[in-house]
């Protein structure tokens, strides 16, 4: 049986109603709930629409479709890393490998230094004073399409929030254990300095990927992952 536009409609805002806000989700979901009202409805035939949908929805059990949104957060979580090694991967190629080695040797340096301690600290706070401004803008961002009624996919969500969730939760710890331990680098041994400036540098990768690289590739990579992306950006 064909489904009208309106029931299909009305099966994306049952979903959205259900705390599943993703458009690529609310898809496959709507796919699988249109797909066992027809398996209902041959069994049961005199069922309404909206008995169908409400029959099908109980085979998820007591959380609904959450479940499944978690499974997805979870496959798309993978992917989102193997998009952020991705062009990390590039910084140890020529020639961004001269601009990774002289960070790496910056941080070396300047750890050796008196009082290295708070220059560490000070670039952490402008990290995270970074982190959080981009992170409200992409709040806001989002806010606004939310507004406007457009379509947000779980992979787009992920490229505005997750990498500042991640890099600025570990930026706010290296902070705070750097404050309370108080540590003077000036006096640690070398393979420790050598350590930490090699952490810092990934760090600093991770930051420009996550910040600058991902936003310039967002949509390409939006494209690359979705299909359809693009007939919803069109619409």
């Amino acid at each position: 049986m064909k489904f009208s536009e309106n029931q299909i409609d009305e099966l994306y805002k049952f979903t959205k109603k259900h705390y599943v806000y993703y458009y690529d989700v609310q898809t496959e979901l709507v796919d699988h709930l249109a797909n066992d009202i027809e398996e209902i409805w041959v069994a049961q035939p005199l069922l309404t629409f909206e008995e169908a949908r409400d029959t099908s929805f109980k085979k998820f059990g007591i959380f609904g479709f959450m479940d499944v949104v978690e499974s997805r957060q979870k496959a798309m979580n993978k992917r989102y890393w193997k998009i952020i090694l991705r062009f990390a991967k590039e910084w140890f190629t020529v020639p961004k490998i001269i601009i990774t080695f002289s960070v790496f040797l910056l941080f070396f340096s300047l750890l050796q230094i008196k009082f290295s301690e708070y220059i560490f600290l000070a670039t952490l706070l402008i990290l995270i004073t970074l982190e959080g401004i981009n992170s409200y803008k992409v709040r806001k961002k989002h806010k606004e399409k939310e507004v406007k009624k457009e379509k947000i996919f779980l992979l787009e969500e992920m490229l505005g929030t997750t990498k500042n969730t991640y890099t600025g939760f570990t930026f706010v710890n290296l902070f705070n254990i750097a404050n309370l331990t108080r540590l003077d680098f000036s006096h640690l041994n070398s393979y420790w300095i050598f350590a930490i400036s090699i952490v810092l540098t990934l760090l600093c990768i991770l930051f420009y990927v996550s910040n600058y690289i991902l936003p310039q590739k967002a949509e390409e990579l939006l494209q690359e992952t979705y299909p359809e992306y693009k007939m919803v950006k069109s619409d």
